[in-house]
């Protein structure tokens, strides 16, 4: 395996994860099924953005900043790590959160609740507003530097080339979990939201030699649709070579986004997604949440319904996480149960 030379990070997360089977799942949808377990990494730091915040504290350490400012959904669990790593830290944060109606903000609960327990500054935004995120993100940070504080901007989902360097990591513990395994044509599936995770993975997959392992990686987007995935991931890629210079370059065609699951609309959820996600819980005792890890495997038995070698032998769903959304939903989930 590769010797990589990793920019700073700080040690936030309980890594590596496992990658554990999944028997009776591999039964059922007739493939042999592996989940990376990043829900793990943590518990109030759970999930895939806590990979990217090793990176970004670094960085904002370094700088000296005393204040984290970012954004997402009302119940984003970017913010609510990004939150609590502030916190632990000894740091503030500003979380611009987006809602329906910024006058009349969501209940406090799931990661609103954790939010709000570590004192973080909530700042509800509109979706028009949210749409400019960058621009209301920076004016944020002038707020705050007026204010004679020293802010850090941390981007939706810690998606930089910075934060890919997060599942470049990822990546290398996988190719270590597979080499353990028997080769076989296999696919790494993730959930899609704001691009990082899967530009890491792609990254990953080049500088660990997991292509020629017969290794595929594949995205589920949850939100927005596949050419904007391409774009941003595309994009991603990019900056982090034109920064670090690892010598991989990603073409469009290397990005695969499996489309036509965002249902609803992001962070809404259609009863048959929830009923994938209640069944899995009572099949193997695995919680996914409802925004990303229900969607994105809610997509992988319908893809296999359809054709079950569309993934190869073997699939890897990395779960990222995202427990805490799953109480805003308890009324949708009730009847299921």
């Amino acid at each position: 395996m590769k010797n990589i030379s990793y920019p700073e990070q700080l040690p936030l997360a309980r890594l590596p994860t496992p990658l554990v089977p999944m028997p009776r799942s591999s039964e059922a949808l007739g493939v042999e099924l592996w989940l990376k377990r990043d829900d793990l990494s943590g518990l109030e730091l759970s999930g895939n953005k806590v990979r990217k915040l090793e990176f970004l504290l670094a960085e904002a350490r370094d700088q000296g900043a005393d204040t984290l400012v970012t954004c997402g959904g009302e119940q984003s669990n970017h913010c609510r790590a990004t939150a609590l790593v502030a916190a632990r830290l000894g740091m503030s944060a500003t979380l611009l959160l987006r809602t329906e109606d910024p006058g009349r903000p969501p209940a406090v609960d799931g990661n609103i609740l954790l939010d709000r327990l570590v004192g973080a500054e909530i700042v509800w935004i509109d979706h028009a507003a949210y749409a400019r995120r960058g621009e209301h993100l920076e004016r944020t940070a002038e707020r705050l530097r007026a204010a004679g504080k020293r802010p850090y901007i941390i981007p939706e989902g810690g998606s930089n080339a910075l934060g890919c360097w997060g599942y470049v990591a990822a990546a290398e513990e996988l190719a270590a979990d597979l080499a353990a395994l028997p080769r076989a044509p296999t696919t790494i599936l993730y959930a899609c939201g704001s691009g990082g995770t899967g530009a890491g993975l792609l990254l990953g997959q080049r500088m660990f030699d997991l292509v020629d392992e017969g290794v595929r990686v594949s995205g589920v987007n949850v939100c927005n649709d596949r050419d904007y995935f391409v774009d941003t991931i595309g994009r991603l890629c990019a900056e982090f070579e034109r920064r670090f210079e690892v010598g991989v370059e990603i073409g469009p065609g290397d990005i695969d986004i499996i489309d036509g699951y965002v249902g609803l609309g992001y962070a809404r959820s259609q009863q048959d997604e929830l009923r994938v996600l209640a069944d899995l819980a009572r099949r193997e005792g695995i919680f996914l949440d409802p925004v990303y890890t229900g969607k994105a495997f809610y997509a992988l038995t319908r893809e296999l319904a359809r054709d079950r070698k569309r993934f190869g032998e073997r699939v890897v769903f990395v779960h990222t996480g995202g427990l805490f959304g799953l109480f805003p939903k308890a009324a949708e989930i009730a009847p299921l149960l």
